[in-house]
């Protein structure tokens, strides 16, 4: 069954190769909650299931990138349901929209879910970015058997004061957080927007997110169902009151949602969110498969902020390049067609307040046919490379064309993958490099019959 749906979805990316938008390929993701740490953007994002039809979600994923283009794959931190079940109160479904923020050495991952059939948030702490996570307090940080009781965003001031907006399809409600960043402090608040003065579709519907930028508060929020665009208000306080300041996107037709998450980075702000590009290329009906998008946000003078045309399918600048030099894991990629990931094995975590659930401790690209191609972007060649490795299970053998600049752009290097039936059995194999020089962008493009290999990393050497 595993094959049959691998197939399907290369169908689908056929279609879409020539767009940036959206950013993650592999796998459907919703819900985009950006964090920025160490040079590092740091995307967690919800999962929608491959075979979704309303909201099928079970795990939260993670990604990263340090140029904006190209986003590393690093699989399942967090969830609601075996063998990756974070919250032990948790009804075993739906995974909806997170947020992750750091403090004090420590990375807490707020998680709405099903508690006793009704919303709650739960708190997630970890040591690293990258997990694992394990449940903080044992049991939910909000539950009011409240249904609007979802989609939290945290948010810690200069003064070191933390605070928590959230809600969906009602009011929008914060309340501060202690220092802890595990317990509420005071009691649970409504948000006063004031939306005199503005278009119908900017009003609040769900999926706040919250953040300063100079003297200004700002509230971003999925707007007016449906469709979905952003709408945003403005304060000068984190409490409010707030006024609304109108769209960042107005809604769109062939999105019923969307979900903002915005950060500054590199000296650029930027708006995630998500649309249905990659299911709507083979299927009209609506199904709850979305993909994640990201655009480059830009402020007025005053502080306002241009609105944006829905998700353009162009490509966001790179900021630097690629050092070839580095090994790259394989499921590090600007765009790719045809291809997923997969978790290999699974390691016991080994945490004392864990109770020994596993977590996969490698990833890499699967489900690799003829004709299939991963793009790396912006890839260094200044001071040249003479050969490349690669780490490789070979199922029926094939081989890595690796050209440069497009799928059938000038071929630096062939790998070839000459062995068959060693699907677990990982080899490095090596190939000599054309003479190449500058900065280019590298197309692995695969060919041979059937299910070819399984691709961990790629290096060049000099």
């Amino acid at each position: 069954m595993k094959k049959i749906f691998y197939t399907s979805l290369y169908l689908i990316f056929t279609i879409v190769c020539s767009a940036q938008n959206p950013i993650i390929q592999t796998k459907y993701t919703a819900d985009p909650a950006p964090l920025v740490h160490n040079d590092t953007v740091f995307l967690y994002t919800s999962h929608d299931e491959n075979d979704a039809f309303g909201f099928k979600m079970l795990n939260w994923m993670l990604y990263s990138s340090t140029d904006m283009v190209n986003w590393t794959d690093h699989g399942i931190i967090a969830g609601v349901s075996e063998p990756y079940k974070t919250f032990a109160w948790a009804d075993g479904h739906s995974a909806w929209a997170p947020q992750c923020i750091a403090r004090n050495g420590k990375f807490y991952l707020y998680c709405p879910t099903i508690h006793q059939g009704k919303m709650a948030i739960g708190v997630a702490v970890a040591h690293s970015p990258y997990g694992p996570f394990v449940d903080a307090i044992g049991k939910p940080l909000v539950f009011r058997a409240n249904h609007g009781d979802y989609d939290p965003t945290v948010f810690i001031d200069e003064d070191g004061q933390a605070y928590m907006y959230w809600g969906g399809n009602g009011p929008c409600y914060y309340a501060k957080l202690n220092e802890d960043m595990i317990s509420i402090s005071g009691d649970i608040q409504v948000a006063s927007i004031d939306f005199t003065g503005t278009p119908p579709e900017a009003a609040f519907t769900e999926g706040p997110w919250i953040w300063r930028k100079k003297n200004h508060y700002y509230l971003a929020y999925a707007s007016r169902c449906c469709p979905e665009g952003i709408g945003y208000a403005r304060s000068d306080s984190p409490t409010g009151p707030w006024k609304c300041m109108g769209t960042i996107m107005d809604p769109d037709d062939r999105s019923s949602g969307n979900h903002p998450g915005i950060i500054d980075y590199k000296g650029n702000s930027y708006v995630f969110g998500f649309n249905y590009a990659i299911l709507k290329q083979t299927l009209s009906k609506h199904n709850e498969r979305r993909s994640i998008c990201a655009m480059k946000m830009t402020y007025n003078e005053d502080g306002t902020i241009q609105k944006l045309p829905w998700w353009a399918e162009t490509t966001l600048s790179q900021i630097g390049t690629l050092n070839l030099y580095n090994k790259t894991e394989a499921e590090t990629m600007a765009y790719s067609e045809g291809i997923t990931t997969e978790s290999a094995t699974e390691w016991e975590r080994n945490i004392p307040w864990d109770k020994g659930k596993k977590i996969a401790d490698r990833l890499y690209v699967t489900s690799i046919h003829n004709g299939d191609y991963i793009k790396v972007q912006g890839v260094d060649f200044s001071n040249g490379a003479d050969s490349v490795e690669v780490s490789v299970a070979s199922l029926y053998g094939g081989i890595i064309e690796i050209h440069t600049d497009k799928t059938d752009g000038p071929v630096i290097a062939i790998v070839d993958i000459n062995t068959s039936g060693e699907g677990d059995i990982w080899k490095t194999l090596s190939a000599p490099v054309s003479k190449v020089s500058g900065v280019h962008d590298l197309y692995f493009v695969f060919k041979g019959e059937k299910d070819l290999f399984n691709f961990d990393w790629w290096k060049f050497s000099k």
